[in-house]
């Protein structure tokens, strides 16, 4: 059949295993073969029709019918070959190439590598925009003759005219058609051209702004080539998948013509792309009642109409909005917190004003401060996941960052001050090793940019030093610094508490003491034959002689061999001690 769109138009139908070929196939009663059968559920060829395949198919693919038959359904994933002859059992990747492989031996086809890439609608019939650098020949009766110039090079920008209606007027001559004369019109050479008068819509500019940002006051060239060579290609890419597809497209086909050209000295701008998850609105939770009785969700179904009736009645229901303070968690599901047998929907939609659901973040921001705001789009979850709003969340987050003000600060006195319990001493052991987890930890978690697992170690770090009675400053000062990329103003703060006259921004990182992390003990399993039978706890270098001594001496040990003979010791320092016996 064919399909515009793909390819070359016409297309070969493999109905068994595309979607768009199987519902063709379906609507003409074409026949339906299958060639790829799922892995976990191997056939084998019988002629022409896969066995196993009588009743219902349970591998849920379409196996070959008449036409009249019904179905099975379309299986579209990787698997193994079937009804395909000298290729059957063969795993759909190796197929693929041993298929191309011999129809190339027989000249009768060859790979070829197709692009989606598709004609780029550039053009735009508003003023806003950057206009072409196109000139556009015009005859003695000032009609278009067909022929088109570029602007001349030296010539370049062209600028956008002064225009008083700017707006657009409902027919299709774009607004610059309307600049004076002295814009529109241009002669060269004894000819007369008119401008174009479509503009480009930003992407003329925006498709290689990186590229200007590292040199932006040049007005000899876009950028000085030793300073691309500096700083591209970009170390990451942050941005929404929908936003990303198109800029990220344009941008790189822009700046591989300027490789091409010879203008860039690498081919690839950006590298390492991140789209962040977009945050929903709230969780909205649904109940249903049947002539005013709740019915559990468990036992709803929908009709030939698509209606929602109950399963055991037929009985219409009626969706109901729960408030969030009459559900309550319950194993996977929320229920009702009056008859917990009652589970509801929770879901959270897209933010739409259409819904009421778009949460405002100058709102969030009075009420809570900034910080909570960036604070808790961190901790919402990773970064890349699609994650539901939540003000309790937010408020969760401000008590969190009210925690850390008051690990530190006196907020009861007259003026905000230090507590007495952070002083000039320095860290014990035990508080050395947690601040350089921490530390190693937070440092982590930023680069792979894990920000939520970040702030979990941060609150751990609080909860630790808040049962402290004595606060050493310089590990106080080393957390302020972890939190300032999470919670700048309160950080920054508490850095000028701390007795520091410069911004931390201009502080470097803390650097973690590998030794400091390591624990002085260390709990090692001891195994018989490979089954766990006790532990003990060791100092942490403890070599193989000392840990195989003290397994022995263990009493459980000694009770669990008696009468047997140790035929082997393995000895992992600070792993695993496993006696082999028999």
């Amino acid at each position: 059949y064919v399909l515009a769109s793909y390819g070359t138009g016409a297309i070969m139908a493999v109905p068994a295993h595309d979607e768009r070929d199987y519902e063709f196939a379906v609507q003409f009663d074409l026949p339906i073969i299958t060639v790829v059968e799922p892995v976990a559920e191997p056939r084998t060829q019988q002629g022409t029709e896969p066995s196993g395949a009588s009743g219902e198919d349970k591998s849920a693919i379409a196996s070959e019918h008449a036409p009249g038959e019904n179905a099975g359904q379309c299986f579209s994933g990787y698997g193994t070959a079937i009804n395909s002859g000298q290729y059957d059992g063969t795993p759909t990747t190796q197929f693929k190439t041993l298929i191309t492989e011999s129809l190339a031996t027989q000249g009768l086809g060859r790979e070829a590598v197709n692009y989606k890439l598709r004609d780029w609608l550039f053009s735009r019939q508003r003023f806003w925009g950057e206009p072409f650098p196109i000139l556009h020949e015009l005859d003695m009766a000032g009609k278009p003759t067909g022929t088109i110039r570029a602007v001349a090079a030296e010539d370049l920008p062209v600028n956008l005219p002064l225009l008083e209606d700017y707006k657009p007027h409902g027919r299709p001559e774009p607004p610059l058609g309307k600049a004076p004369d002295e814009w529109l019109y241009v002669e060269l050479d004894g000819k007369r051209y008119r401008r174009e008068t479509n503009t480009m819509p930003q992407w003329a500019g925006s498709c290689w702004y990186y590229l200007r940002f590292i040199d932006p006051h040049n007005d000899r060239v876009f950028c000085d080539p030793a300073k691309e060579k500096a700083w591209m290609p970009v170390d990451l890419y942050v941005g929404g998948a929908e936003h990303a597809v198109l800029h990220l497209l344009y941008a790189r086909f822009w700046h591989k013509v300027l490789f091409d050209r010879g203008h860039v000295s690498m081919p690839e701008p950006f590298q390492k792309l991140v789209n962040q998850g977009m945050i929903l609105g709230e969780v909205e939770y649904t109940g249903y009642q049947s002539a005013g009785k709740w019915v559990t969700t468990s036992n709803l179904r929908k009709d030939e109409d698509g209606q929602l009736i109950t399963v055991d009645t037929r009985q219409p229901v009626e969706s109901v909005v729960v408030d969030e303070a009459d559900v309550t968690k319950k194993g996977d599901s929320f229920v009702l917190v009056k008859d917990p047998s009652i589970r509801v929907d929770s879901r959270a939609h897209k933010m739409s004003k259409s819904r009421g659901n778009v949460v405002n973040p100058d709102q969030v921001v009075k009420e809570y401060g900034a910080d909570s705001l960036r604070l808790y789009e961190m901790f919402m979850g990773p970064l890349e996941a699609t994650k539901p709003w939540s003000m309790a969340g937010v408020s969760g987050v401000r008590n969190f960052l009210d925690r850390v003000w008051r690990l530190m600060v006196d907020y009861q006195a007259e003026h905000f001050e230090l507590l007495p319990a952070v002083q000039d001493v320095a860290p014990t052991a035990e508080q050395n090793q947690l601040l350089h987890r921490t530390i190693a930890a937070v440092t982590h978690d930023i680069e792979t940019m894990s920000f939520n697992t970040a702030i979990a170690r941060m609150m751990e770090f609080v909860n630790f030093f808040t049962k402290a009675e004595v606060r050493p400053k310089s590990a106080m000062a080393d957390f302020v610094l972890l939190l300032a990329p999470f919670a700048p103003h309160l950080a920054e703060e508490l850095w000028q508490l701390l007795g520091n006259s410069h911004s931390l921004a201009y502080q470097s990182w803390p650097v973690v003491d590998e030794a400091a992390t390591k624990s002085a003990e260390v709990e090692v399993p001891i195994q018989i034959n490979g089954k766990l039978r006790g532990r003990m706890v060791v100092p942490a270098d403890c070599s193989k002689e000392t840990l195989e001594k003290l397994a022995l001496a263990d009493p459980r040990t000694q009770e669990l061999l008696e009468g047997k003979q140790i035929v082997k010791t393995i000895i992992v320092p600070g792993r695993l001690v496993n006696l082999v016996v028999k």
